[in-house]
């Protein structure tokens, strides 16, 4: 992993941009993109000397750009157009969202097209590096000329403004300035423009969703295996050939990772040769359906990688003679992936919730109804799978594409938005969904699990039920389920069952991606 990250120069990675927000990598302003930096505001400059008249720079803003800014007030303007544009509501973002927005913003400016100071960039990324974090309200973009409110409410501490996360704490602006010993800035003709716009709201919670749903697609496979040996489901159905013969990537990987997670099982080999023709779809489609979604999240991996090292800003300063006012703030090309890739995250929640509901039927030979001997006084798992049934058919309702959406605004100047940042909310809280159905289907895979013994599974899903009993006991009887639920979620939230799947198959040289690992990995 680079220890040290160059804003401008670097190509950003998801992976980076985590390690960044967690303050495993440091960052910089390398001096080729200091060049480029004042390069670009040298132009502004020029622009105001000059007279000439450029949106943003000295004209308003939206529907009032044929207003021209006096040169004694475009300073004025940019300061204005922080505080009218702060018009957020709701409740604040994660923090670790809101940091991404700063790096992928400092990344986005670096570039030396947006007419930004470079003391403007050096205080961003002190505040980046001194982990102080604005507080940005998750409401109010429409993402389409950026994501104006929210990137204002990021900005405002720069000029004094607003509230910030430092130490821990939840503080004014200006009272951590005074603790620090530093005055608010004083932006310059465009810098108020270029902060706020851009997509960093969208892209940040799309990268954060593409993170979180990579470790949720491979914990699915190892979930969905326990639940197999626990149903005493067939491996044929995974054989390479047969999905050769259809060769979607994703289902070619999910397939390879659940014959090395199922390889040398005692509990399929108990039944090689039992008069079962097929298992249900839950079971016999998990590389299909699993697969579909990591196609998607290749699909959006790749647009996010896209968004993250482009220039989103506008006008776009190309020159003292040439500046572009366009369209690259529009959140549309992520909007659309964002909503494709809710309905994936859901999917993977809706087949676990389909597994969960099998193994509680009792129709397996030597599986109990509802996973309890002792039935009647007992409900057994019978309850928590009404929880996952309640959070997928809440991600059902999120699924609605936020993207098909329009609602004009700027007094029509922005006539056609895309909506992103609810797309890009959404998945999110779809793959929150989904973390707590895989969690609840993990208790339940256990316990099934359990009524096999004295077999045993292969060495990796041996190794990661061992590690659901280090923290969840075999249930004999009823007791408060939304503790376990709790537990498991916390194994997979924490990365703690995917890690080990990983450290035991490379202790035993069990390759559990092949050579679909580069195409689907993180960085």
């Amino acid at each position: 992993m680079a220890k040290e990250f160059k804003f401008g120069t670097d190509t950003l990675t998801i992976q980076h941009l985590v390690d960044i927000c967690r303050g495993k990598v440091e960052v910089s302003l390398g001096e080729e993109a200091r060049e480029k930096v004042r390069k670009s505001s040298g132009y502004v400059e020029k622009i105001i000397e000059n007279g000439d008249v450029v949106y943003g720079v000295n004209t308003g803003f939206g529907p009032l750009c044929n207003t021209v800014i006096s040169k004694e007030n475009t300073a004025k303007l940019q300061d204005n157009i922080l505080r009218s544009h702060s018009v957020g509501v709701g409740k604040p973002i994660a923090a670790e969202i809101a940091k991404a927005m700063m790096v992928l913003k400092v990344h986005n400016l670096s570039m030396g097209f947006s007419g930004i100071q470079e003391s403007t960039l050096d205080r961003i990324i002190f505040f980046i590096q001194n982990d102080i974090v604005p507080i940005v309200p998750e409401q109010g973009s429409v993402g389409a000329s950026g994501d104006l409110a929210p990137l204002a409410h990021l900005f405002l501490p720069l000029i004094g403004l607003g509230e910030v996360i430092y130490k821990e704490e939840r503080k004014e602006s200006s009272v951590v300035y005074s603790e620090l010993g530093l005055e608010p800035l004083q932006l310059k003709a465009k810098e108020g423009l270029a902060l706020i716009n851009g997509t960093q709201f969208i892209a940040a919670h799309a990268a954060s969703a593409v993170y979180r749903l990579h470790h949720a697609l491979n914990t699915a496979d190892i979930i969905g295996a326990m639940s197999l040996e626990g149903a005493l489901g067939s491996v044929s159905p995974f054989i390479e050939d047969l999905h050769k013969i259809r060769p979607f990537s994703g289902s070619l990987l999910v397939a390879r990772r659940l014959r090395e997670l199922l390889k040398d099982s005692e509990m399929v080999q108990s039944h090689a040769n039992c008069g079962r023709v097929q298992d249900p779809y839950s079971i016999r489609c998990i590389p299909q359906v699993h697969g579909s979604s990591r196609n998607a999240w290749l699909h959006v991996k790749e647009l996010v990688d896209v968004e993250m090292n482009s220039v989103t800003d506008n006008p776009i300063i190309l020159s003292e003679k040439e500046t572009i006012s366009g369209g690259n703030f529009h959140g549309q090309p992520l909007a659309l992936p964002c909503d494709y890739l809710t309905l994936a995250a859901h999917e993977i929640g809706n087949i676990s919730d389909r597994r969960i509901y099998l193994l509680l039927e009792g129709g397996h030979e030597g599986l109990p109804k509802l996973l309890m001997d002792e039935i009647g006084l007992n409900s057994g798992f019978m309850i928590p799978q009404y929880t996952s049934a309640a959070l997928v058919s809440e991600n059902k309702t999120l699924c609605f594409p936020a993207s098909a959406d329009s609602i004009p605004t700027s007094l029509g100047q922005e006539d056609h938005v895309s909506m992103g940042s609810i797309s890009a909310r959404k998945l999110n809280q779809v793959i929150g969904n989904l973390e707590q159905i895989l969690a609840i289907e993990l208790v339940t895979a256990a316990q099934a699990f359990d009524f096999r013994r004295p077999m045993k599974s292969g060495v990796i899903l041996e190794a990661c039920h061992e590690l659901v009993r280090d923290y969840i006991d075999h249930a004999d009887n009823d007791r408060v389920f939304a503790d376990d639920i709790s537990k498991a979620h916390a194994l997979i939230k924490n990365y703690k069952l995917t890690q080990l799947a990983q450290d035991i198959a490379s202790q035993h040289n069990i390759d559990l991606n092949g050579t679909y690992d580069e195409l689907f990995r993180l960085s």
